[in-house]
């Protein structure tokens, strides 16, 4: 995404140019039509926008208590499909389907799943692999990369037999789980390369921008060009640990910090944080990469870095590199999601992506989004992730000249690995995707 810093009280500086997108109008919130499930209950389901069906979830998760077992969202047919453990009492399911969702009855419970990722926890904590619940298989899914061989891989495989059949499933991975941290264009310090996620307002009333922890930890000042003087300091980082996050203040107060991600030609205003859902399309901006679309797969991740262990990260399909580190996940709507943090793979070949979810992260650093001016979290058009969105480093966000490159305007922020717009060129690749992913696929940096 992209961050431009733009002294109050002079003209707005235009962003570096970045890689042109294909399409001109990329942002329709309601491109996609509603279809038919054709699933039991498709007729009593409500067909439903992502956001909309996130808050329902939240809903249903308080009103169904224990037979609650998770949630996701069906992008085919539009609707929440919601997880229930059967009991004598029918209510339960009586009472999810008239508030909207498709029902489903599984085994597992949450309690169940949570029991078998502490035992993953204590037994199986190897560098290199990872593990989530994926609400539409009812099962942990857990997945070793490739250095996960000989006795490591003895060793949660074993694991994973004694949690029981039907309750953890092991995926291989041919890549290798890193966080995106790189050097080049960007924003930079001491040669290594970030993105920014989006601008925020720090509790003191500053300008500041959230990005990956890592990169907070791996420099304290940040600049919007390589051997550039500096425009941001680190204030808070949180990496390895519960998260990958960390808050960055300007270092002018008078740093006007606009809530957006930049994709080029067009922005997309971030209006609120939101939480992620399984199921969910997501795009993702960076520096190295560009902008790059995909779902979410799991929630609650736990990731084991080289560094240590991370743990309550999103886990997509979304590709990413080395460079887009800190960069931001949103939705077409406008809604903030996450900060990229590693991953395996790439955008040639694909992989996982984890991402530090925002809402967590604002409220860890006592933060809200938007910038000071335009009011906190989610208010009004500034409210999200704006334009400026990363405000991340500098005007140009990019990374001085950089930031005609692959994303860099966007990067602009301080993202360390500058979200993925280097993909952006690419798209996803395969040009899968609904609004902005198509244009993603065809699109940027062709």
């Amino acid at each position: 995404m992209s961050h431009k810093r733009i002294p109050k009280r002079k003209a707005a500086i235009a962003a570096g140019s970045v890689v042109a997108l294909g399409a001109a109008a990329i942002l329709l919130p309601n491109a996609n039509a509603s279809q038919d499930g054709a699933a039991d209950d498709a007729t009593t389901a409500k067909t439903l926008k992502a956001a909309d069906a996130s808050d329902l979830a939240s809903q249903l998760s308080g009103l169904l208590g224990d037979a609650f077992a998770g949630s996701y969202y069906d992008a085919d047919s539009k609707q929440l499909v919601v997880n229930v453990i059967p009991g004598d009492n029918n209510n339960v399911v009586v009472q999810a389907k008239k508030a909207g969702a498709k029902v489903r009855e599984v085994e597992n419970s949450l309690s169940e799943l949570a029991s078998g990722a502490q035992t993953l926890k204590s037994e199986a904590t190897i560098p290199g692999t990872s593990w989530a619940v994926d609400p539409r298989t009812n099962k942990i899914l857990v997945t070793a990369d490739s250095t996960v061989t000989g006795d490591n891989w003895d060793q949660l495989e074993s694991t994973v037999d004694s949690l029981g059949t039907g309750m953890a499933t092991i995926k291989k991975s041919a890549g290798t789980f890193k966080t995106f941290l790189s050097g080049g264009d960007a924003i930079f310090a001491g040669g290594a390369r970030c993105s920014a996620g989006f601008n925020v307002t720090a509790g003191d009333g500053s300008p500041a921008f959230l990005t990956a922890g890592h990169c907070g930890v791996a420099a304290e000042q940040w600049s919007d060009a390589e051997g550039g003087q500096p425009i941001a300091t680190v204030d808070q980082a949180t990496f390895p640990g519960d998260g990958d996050f960390a808050l960055v203040k300007y270092d002018d107060a008078a740093t006007e910090a606009p809530s957006e991600v930049n994709l080029g030609d067009q922005t997309v205003a971030i209006n609120q944080a939101a939480d992620a859902e399984v199921g969910l399309q997501v795009f993702r901006m960076g520096s190295t990469t560009g902008l790059a679309d995909g779902q979410v797969l799991g929630l609650d991740a736990t990731v084991n870095y080289p560094e240590g262990t991370v743990t309550g990260l999103i886990q997509t399909d979304v590709c990413a590199e080395p460079g887009d580190s800190g960069g931001s996940l949103f939705t077409q709507d406008g809604q903030a999601i996450g900060l990229t943090s590693g991953g395996s793979g790439d955008c040639t070949v694909g992989g996982e992506t984890f991402f530090q979810p925002v809402t967590t992260a604002l409220a860890a650093v006592g933060a809200t989004l938007g910038d000071a001016a335009g009011g906190g979290a989610g208010a009004g058009d500034d409210a999200g992730a704006g334009d400026d969105a990363g405000a991340g480093a500098g005007d140009d966000a990019g990374a001085g000249d950089a930031g005609e490159e692959a994303g860099a305007g966007e990067e602009a922020g301080a993202g360390q690995e500058a979200g993925a717009g280097e993909e952006a060129g690419n798209g996803n690749a395969d040009g899968t995707g609904n609004g902005l992913g198509e244009i993603v696929g065809n699109g940027v940096g062709n």
